[in-house]
C-alpha cells in the first residue's frame, strides 16, 4: 500500500466494549448482547478518507469489515486495467465474509472508501469466533453471503452472454468476409464476360442461321442454363475430361481450346453434345459458337457463385437470429463432395492468384450425410482458406474423402472422413495444442481474427457430433474431419484408409 494511501487511512486498536453502542446499530450485531462477544476484546478501528484503499487484489490478509459510518465499494480489476463494481456497503452493513468463508488468504478485490468512513475490521480468527459464539450474527453473515453469491451468479451469466455475443459478432464478421469477397470478384469477372458475350453475339448475328443451327444452339443453351455445376469429379477424372475435350476442340480448329475446355467440363458438357455444332457450322462459325458458349457457361457459373455467396450471407444472418434457440430447421441430405466443390469454386480466385493446384480424391461411398442448415460450408471455407494462406505460390492442396464403417461394439458409429492437406511451413509444436482456442492466431495483426478454427471445431464437434484431428510438420499439415454416418450409409461404407 502506498504512502499516499496510508495518509488517507488510519488504523488503531480499540476495545470492543468502547464501540458497543455503534455496534448495536449495525445489521450483524443488532440482536447480539455484548456478553456473547467476550471472546473478542480488541478490534481494529479504521478511519478512511474518501478514495482511501482498504484492500488491493492479491494483498495478504483477509478481514471481515463492518461499516460504522460512510460507504465503501469493492471493484474487480479486469485484464485491461478497467474496474467492474462488485458491490457496495453502506453504514451499518458488513462485507468481506465471502473470501473468508471460501478459504481465501489474499484479497480478491480493490476495496476503497467512497466517502469519509469509519469501520471496524475483524481478523480471520475473530471472524470465525464471531460465527461460533453469535448465532444472530451468523444468520446475518450467511444471509449476506447468499445474497452476494446470487448477485455474482447473475452478473457472471450476464458477462458470459456478452462474451458469447462478442464471439458471435466477431465470428460473423470473419465469416462474411469470404462470401462477400467472392461475390465481389465474381461480379467483376461477370462484367468482362458480358462484354465478351456482346462482341461474339454481334459477330454471330451478322450471319443468318439455318433451322439445324438454331436447334443445336438452343439445345446447348438449355444445357448451359439448367444447373450451376455438374456432379463433382475427382482431380484425375476432371483433368482427363478437360484434356480430352480440349484436344477435340483444338483438332476442330476452335480458338482458345485449352482455355474454354475446363469451363465446359465443369458444367457437364461432353463431346457428343457439341457434335451438332461441329456438324452444322463451318470452322470459323464453330469456333465463335464454342467461345460464345464458354462465355455463357462461365457467366452462369459466376452468377451461381454470387447466389451461393449471398445465400451464405443469408444463412449467417439467420444463424444470428437463432442464436438463443435450438436449430429446428428441417433435416436434409447433403452431398459432401458437392459441398466441397462449391467451396473450392468460391475460393477459386484466391487459388488462381497463387497458382495453387487442388488435387481431389473423392472416394467416400456414400458421400451423403444428414444435416440442418449449411454450417458445413463454413468448415470447408475456413480449412481450405487457411491451407491456401499457408501454401507457397504454385503449391498444391490435397482434398481426400473416404468412409470408415461402424464396428460391432458401437465405439465407432461409422464416419465420413475429409482430409485437407497443404505443404506450407507447418504449425509449430508449441502452437498446435492451442489452434482451436477462440481469438488465438499466429497471423499478423489485421490478417486474422483467431476465430476460424474455433468455429470449425465447434461446428464439427457440437453441431454434427464429429471430430477433427490435425497433424503438422514442416512441409505437410493435414486436418482430418470425421462426420458420423448413421443407418445404411454406415453399413455400406468402404474400409478405412491409412492417412
Amino acid at each position: 500500500m502506498s504512502a499516499g494511501t496510508q495518509l488517507l487511512m488510519t488504523v488503531e486498536p480499540v476495545l470492543l466494549k468502547e464501540v458497543a453502542e455503534k455496534l448495536s446499530h449495525t445489521r450483524p450485531f443488532a440482536n447480539v448482547s455484548m456478553d456473547a462477544l467476550q471472546a473478542i476484546s480488541v478490534v481494529d478501528r479504521v478511519q478512511a478518507k474518501a478514495g482511501a484503499v482498504l484492500a488491493e487484489p492479491g494483498q495478504a490478509g483477509v478481514y471481515y469489515w463492518l461499516v460504522l459510518d460512510g460507504e465503501c465499494r469493492a471493484d474487480r480489476v479486469e485484464a485491461d486495467g478497467s474496474l467492474s463494481t462488485v458491490g457496495t456497503a453502506q453504514s451499518g452493513e458488513g462485507f468481506g465474509e465471502t473470501p473468508l468463508l471460501i478459504g481465501k488468504t489474499h484479497s480478491m478485490f480493490l476495496v476503497t472508501a467512497v466517502r469519509d468512513s469509519a469501520l471496524l475490521r475483524f481478523t480471520a480468527d475473530q471472524f470465525w469466533g464471531l460465527l461460533s459464539c453469535c448465532p444472530e450474527a451468523r444468520k446475518v453473515v450467511l444471509a449476506d453471503l447468499s445474497a452476494r453469491l446470487s448477485t455474482y451468479q447473475t452478473e457472471a451469466l450476464h458477462r458470459e452472454k456478452l462474451v458469447s455475443l462478442g464471439t458471435l459478432a466477431a465470428g460473423l464478421m470473419h465469416e462474411l468476409h469470404n462470401p462477400g469477397s467472392a461475390a465481389k470478384r465474381a461480379a467483376s469477372q461477370l462484367r468482362e464476360n458480358l462484354m465478351k458475350l456482346q462482341d461474339l453475339s454481334l459477330r454471330s448475328a451478322s450471319k443468318p442461321k439455318t433451322p439445324d443451327q438454331m436447334q443445336c444452339m438452343r439445345n446447348l443453351l438449355q444445357h448451359a442454363m439448367k444447373s450451376c455445376h455438374a456432379p463433382a469429379l475427382s482431380s484425375l477424372e476432371q483433368a482427363d475430361a478437360e484434356e480430352a475435350l480440349a484436344v477435340w476442340l483444338q483438332d476442330a480448329g476452335v480458338e482458345n481450346a485449352f482455355t474454354i475446355a475446363p469451363s465446359l467440363v465443369e458444367i457437364g458438357f461432353e463431346r457428343e453434345e457439341l457434335k451438332c455444332a461441329r456438324e452444322y457450322f463451318d470452322a470459323k462459325s464453330f469456333s465463335d459458337a464454342l467461345n460464345w458458349l464458354e462465355a455463357l457457361v462461365s457467366s452462369v457459373s459466376l452468377v451461381c457463385s454470387i447466389e451461393e455467396s449471398i445465400s451464405r450471407v443469408s444463412d449467417l444472418a439467420m444463424a444470428v437470429k437463432k442464436f438463443a434457440y435450438d436449430d429446428r430447421s428441417p433435416v436434409k441430405e447433403l452431398d459432401v463432395h458437392d459441398s466441397l466443390q462449391s467451396t473450392i469454386t468460391i475460393l477459386g480466385h484466391k487459388l488462381r492468384i497463387k497458382q495453387i493446384a487442388v488435387e481431389k480424391k473423392f472416394e467416400a461411398t456414400p458421400s451423403i450425410i444428414q444435416t440442418r442448415g449449411s454450417a458445413l460450408s463454413q468448415v470447408w471455407t475456413n480449412l481450405i482458406d487457411n491451407a491456401a494462406d499457408a501454401s507457397p505460390a504454385q503449391g498444391q492442396i490435397e482434398i481426400d474423402t473416404w468412409t470408415e464403417p461402424a464396428n460391432n461394439n458401437g465405439a465407432n458409429p461409422g464416419w465420413l472422413a475429409v482430409s485437407i492437406t497443404d505443404h506450407g511451413p507447418g504449425i509449430p509444436a508449441d502452437v498446435l495444442p492451442r489452434i482451436f482456442e477462440a481469438f488465438f492466431t499466429t497471423k499478423p495483426q489485421g490478417s486474422g481474427t483467431g476465430l476460424g478454427l474455433e468455429i470449425v471445431h465447434r461446428i464439427v464437434t457440437q453441431k454434427f457430433g464429429g471430430k477433427i484431428d490435425v497433424k503438422s510438420e514442416p512441409g505437410n499439415t493435414q486436418f482430418v474431419v470425421r462426420l458420423p454416418i448413421s443407418g445404411a450409409a454406415a453399413k455400406n461404407g468402404t474400409g478405412p484408409k491409412a492417412k
